[in-house]
């Protein structure tokens, strides 16, 4: 069993490979941008989430099963869009307006229940800038997560079952977020009117399915598998890896993922572009083409650790 993270020498790869790809390809360029309709989207989301949750609150906390039965089947993928949603306008890539891009970040927040927008907005940008540092990345598992959960599949499951507030344990590693800034409290104050609203008037049930929602779409669950393909991987010689599977177009291309660490300035829509553009780059990669055999393979190929991670030492 792997009892440490695979150390390897040098800085992070996505750098030089974007220089090489805009040598080779200076068009790339203009996939730079914004797509303001990801706001319509999120829009659209949020509505139909509202419009379950509502429903669903009507038949009382009894229903709580169908609560949970729908939001597995079917609110996880919103939810999911929506935390999306959140990452491009975490990089601008919506609005030209960074006070719209927040409003987005608040917007899409909302259906989640659990407030996370702003601080996700903090830490996923030292994700970026301090990515694969054990002290910048706050991506990375905590040594003491890797060494309790070990290769055991059981364990596996229930890391997956607490990784949305597992997350929270690692931030004391990286430079600090402020989660108390007017806009962090803006996004608290928005979550709790939102699900209290929908408590008060549609009946508890609908906050429910909302939690489940938010908690299986970044968890135990077959898409909890995208955090699996990003970064953990079995070869330490490529330590980003994208997804190519028919998942992408409902998680609105998110699985492109060696591409968005190589031009974070490029939006979700204009992903499978700059592949297309650069094929002698991205060709050669391996790649996962399914997030649910990824899922399984996860939880019980022995090879698979938390440490299971690239992590660099310049």
């Amino acid at each position: 069993m792997q009892t440490d993270f695979f150390r390897m020498p040098g800085q992070d790869p996505h750098k030089a490979r974007a220089r090489a790809i805009l040598a080779a390809h200076p068009e790339v360029r203009s996939l730079f941008g914004r797509n303001p309709w990801t706001a319509a989207i999120t829009l659209g989301i949020v509505a139909a989430q509202t419009v379950i949750a509502c429903y669903l609150g009507t038949l009382g906390l009894s229903y709580w099963w169908l609560a949970v039965l729908v939001a597995i089947s079917i609110g996880v993928f919103a939810n999911h869009a929506l935390y999306v949603v959140i990452h491009d306008a975490t990089h601008e890539t919506v609005f030209r307006s960074r006070f719209l891009n927040r409003v987005v970040l608040v917007v899409a927040d909302l259906p989640n229940v659990v407030p996370g927008a702003m601080g996700f907005r903090g830490y996923h940008l030292h994700h970026h800038s301090g990515r694969s540092r054990y002290d910048g990345d706050p991506d990375l598992p905590n040594e003491w997560e890797a060494r309790l959960v070990k290769n055991i599949w059981w364990r596996k499951a229930i890391w997956l079952f607490c990784f949305p507030f597992l997350q929270i344990s690692r931030v004391h590693r990286v430079p600090p977020v402020n989660l108390f800034s007017g806009w962090a409290i803006a996004n608290y104050v928005a979550c709790a009117a939102y699900a209290g609203a929908i408590w008060y008037v549609f009946g508890l049930n609908g906050v429910v399915y909302l939690f489940a929602c938010f908690w299986f779409s970044t968890g135990l669950h077959p898409l909890g598998a995208r955090w699996i393909s990003e970064h953990y991987t079995l070869d330490p010689d490529q330590d980003t890896s994208s997804y190519y599977g028919p998942i992408n177009k409902v998680a609105l291309n998110i699985g492109y993922h060696n591409e968005h660490h190589d031009f974070p300035r490029v939006p979700w829509n204009r992903l499978p572009e700059l592949r297309a553009m650069a094929p002698e780059f991205y060709d050669n990669l391996a790649v996962h083409t399914s997030w649910t055999r990824l899922f399984v393979d996860f939880l019980f190929d022995p090879r698979y650790t938390l440490f299971a991670r690239v992590v660099r030492t310049a």
